[in-house]
């Protein structure tokens, strides 16, 4: 008996199509580290697309002091093997927890990348300017807080530091539950520079864009020039692969409301699933054609906002 067709299976039917009449060959399967699946996306990106939120892990660097997530190495190397994988050109190295304030790898990482890599470091109230320019040099453009997990600086920092980051034009990027996003709501209207928000805000599911939380993101973006990350479609969802149905439903809110102020992002390598139950790459990009159909969308989200946000030229 012959199988039923996936999700998957009509979503390539329906784009193999366009991209093979623009010249393209179907390209050999791939295993990435941390990533499940081999097969490549069957959405075709426009040149310069760019990964907006990932990670890389060394256990050569030392783990900051009460941080709780501690994964296995994820190295530069195996992050190119994503890129391959994709085909994606330009991309953002984010600090995560596990290594708090020292960014030392993530510096590290950002010169083995070279000039198509842009950083999201972590820093405290302490920072100087010396080392901002010193970071900003680097290709640092943004300060990570987090209210989600143990590592960092406090959440107490983030004005403090936000002023400090003005001057360099960087923004601040906040991994944070929706109701803690509530709650911080008159501070975040009050900062100095823009505002970035991981995980599509992390509103919890089944409440997606009727939490308040929405209301407040979406304020921020007209009145403040705030900024989503299209990220982590798997941390919430209750539906789960390969649809992740319950986060698309937030994903096309965010579109219908401001798609030139999105970006997407992979999260490898996907830190917070247990090693037997990654993602597939291939598949949480391939959702980006269900949430911005339109494909001029889909290249603000992919090319021209990363352009603006983080500075590539």
């Amino acid at each position: 008996m012959a199988r039923s067709m996936t999700r998957r299976d009509h979503l390539a039917a329906l784009l193999s199509g366009a991209a093979l009449g623009a010249g393209m060959r179907p390209a050999a399967a791939q295993s990435v580290p941390w990533s499940s699946g081999t097969e490549r996306p069957t959405l075709a990106v426009p040149p310069d697309a760019t990964d907006c939120h990932h990670h890389i892990y060394d256990a050569r660097f030392p783990v900051a002091p009460g941080a709780t997530l501690r994964p296995p190495d994820a190295t530069v190397e195996d992050y190119r093997q994503l890129q391959r994988r994709l085909g994606l050109t330009r991309h953002v190295v984010v600090q995560p927890s596990t290594y708090g304030t020292d960014n030392r790898l993530l510096v590290q990482s950002l010169k083995e990348f070279g000039p198509t890599a842009r950083g999201i470091a972590m820093l405290d109230a302490s920072v100087t300017a010396d080392e901002l320019k010193r970071l900003d040099a680097a290709g640092i453009r943004g300060v990570r807080f987090g209210t989600r997990l143990p590592g960092g600086a406090p959440i107490t920092d983030m004005v403090p530091v936000a002023r400090k980051i003005a001057d360099l034009g960087w923004h601040i990027q906040l991994v944070s539950d929706g109701d803690k996003i509530v709650e911080l709501a008159d501070t975040l209207k009050g900062m100095p520079v823009p505002v970035v928000f991981d995980h599509m805000g992390h509103l919890p599911e089944p409440a997606g864009p009727d939490h308040p939380g929405f209301r407040v993101i979406a304020d921020l973006i007209e009145k403040n020039g705030a900024w989503v990350k299209l990220t982590g479609a798997y941390i919430l969802s209750k539906v789960g692969p390969p649809t992740y149905a319950d986060r698309g439903r937030l994903a096309r809110a965010y579109v219908a409301l401001a798609p030139e102020r999105l970006v997407w992002g992979s999260d490898w390598p996907h830190p917070t699933a247990p090693s037997d139950g990654k993602p597939d790459d291939a598949v949480l990009l391939d959702l980006l054609a269900e949430w911005a159909p339109d494909e001029g969308s889909r290249k603000r989200i992919l090319v021209d906002n990363p352009g603006r946000l983080y500075g590539f030229a």
